[in-house]
């Protein structure tokens, strides 16, 4: 199990960490900064230059959940996570990718009084050995207080186990914190476990449209970007059987029949995917009642629109655009493209 410490930066996620491992049996300590601290190592500096945070790196992403993964196959018990996630979307990669190892997440957020965090940033030790590090530090978290704020309005504070600790010290936040976690007042955090493939797969996804020929997207919570409505197709199951299955367990919408077939897509392995095929059906149009009684938000979907095919060039991946792209032009000429790597063959 991974309990993870949320909070404004400088609202002592670390050193509540510390005092939790002293209270929970069998537990220890994981602090993703380290995996920022060592990637100027492993990166070139052009690449780091290209953003303001190592969160947004992909790869940060990556080593955070792989390291959780390796450090509790090593250890076993509870790993304690102090970090700040305030963009959604990594919250959900990183937890996501957690959870499709089978290892529950308790999310805990601590939520001093703004004045009291600012009194703490500003009275906060810091090492001297680094360039200009008190300065910095302080103005980067200072800097972070209202991206906090709404991140806190937007989503985190319905996500997480909230904990003010505005009048308590790092022990007695880790008190609170424990207790939580012993009662289930901290519950598991409620994310699809989508085991992670260990080959190729089969992916089956439908096109849904409403009435005005637009294509519904959804935004899942344990991966980052938008798909289409679908899902990997189990073992002695038909594709078109799949896709109406996953597109009922996503949104609650029970399609009759079986969907017309627009494309089928081979994706190379590109590592550290397996690839597989991929197969977009044409699900028809929703009428306008039907859209409505989407089952969102939920466990595996955060979010879901209707688009453009220009709405849906900004929103979905290159590979997924795609193979979106080339389906849409199947729908409107009535016969079904074979794809490799989201390129037509024989068309």
């Amino acid at each position: 199990m991974i309990v993870w410490i949320n909070g404004a930066f400088g609202a002592g996620k670390t050193s509540t960490a510390r005092e939790l491992i002293e209270l929970i049996p069998n537990s220890a300590l994981f602090d993703p900064e380290v995996i920022g601290g060592a990637l100027p190592q492993l990166l070139p500096a052009k690449r780091l230059a290209e953003v303001s945070d190592f969160q947004d790196l992909p790869i940060w992403r990556r080593l955070v959940v792989d390291t959780a993964a390796g450090l509790l196959a090593e250890l076993g018990g509870v790993l304690v996570v102090p970090m700040t996630l305030l963009r959604q979307e990594y919250r959900d990669e990183i937890f996501g990718g957690l959870a499709s190892r089978r290892i529950p997440i308790r999310h805990v957020l601590l939520t001093p009084d703004e004045t009291i965090l600012r009194e703490r940033i500003a009275d906060r030790e810091i090492p001297q050995d680094l360039p200009d590090g008190e300065l910095r530090i302080r103005q980067w978290s200072f800097d972070h207080i209202e991206p906090f704020r709404a991140a806190l309005a937007a989503w985190l504070g319905a996500d997480a186990h909230r904990v003010d600790t505005s009048a308590l010290t790092p022990y007695e936040t880790a008190e609170h914190i424990a207790e939580a976690v012993r009662t289930g007042a901290a519950p598991v955090c409620e994310i699809v476990q989508t085991p992670q493939p260990t080959a190729e797969t089969l992916a089956a996804g439908v096109l849904l449209f409403d009435e005005r020929d637009r294509v519904l997207l959804v935004d899942p919570t344990y991966k980052a970007g938008w798909e289409f409505p679908g899902g990997v197709v189990e073992r002695g199951e038909a594709p078109a059987r799949a896709g109406v299955r996953e597109v009922a367990e996503e949104t609650g919408i029970r399609l009759t029949g079986t969907p017309r077939l627009l494309v089928a897509d081979w994706e190379p392995p590109l590592p550290p995917g397996y690839g597989g095929m991929r197969f977009l059906f044409d699900g028809g149009i929703l009428a306008r009642a039907d859209a409505e009684r989407l089952l969102l938000p939920g466990p595996e979907l955060r979010d879901w629109r209707f688009v453009t095919e220009e709405e849906a060039a900004r929103l979905l991946p290159p590979v997924r655009y795609e193979r979106l792209r080339w389906a849409l032009r199947a729908r409107e000429r009535g016969v079904p493209l074979y794809l490799e790597a989201g390129v037509p063959v024989g068309d």
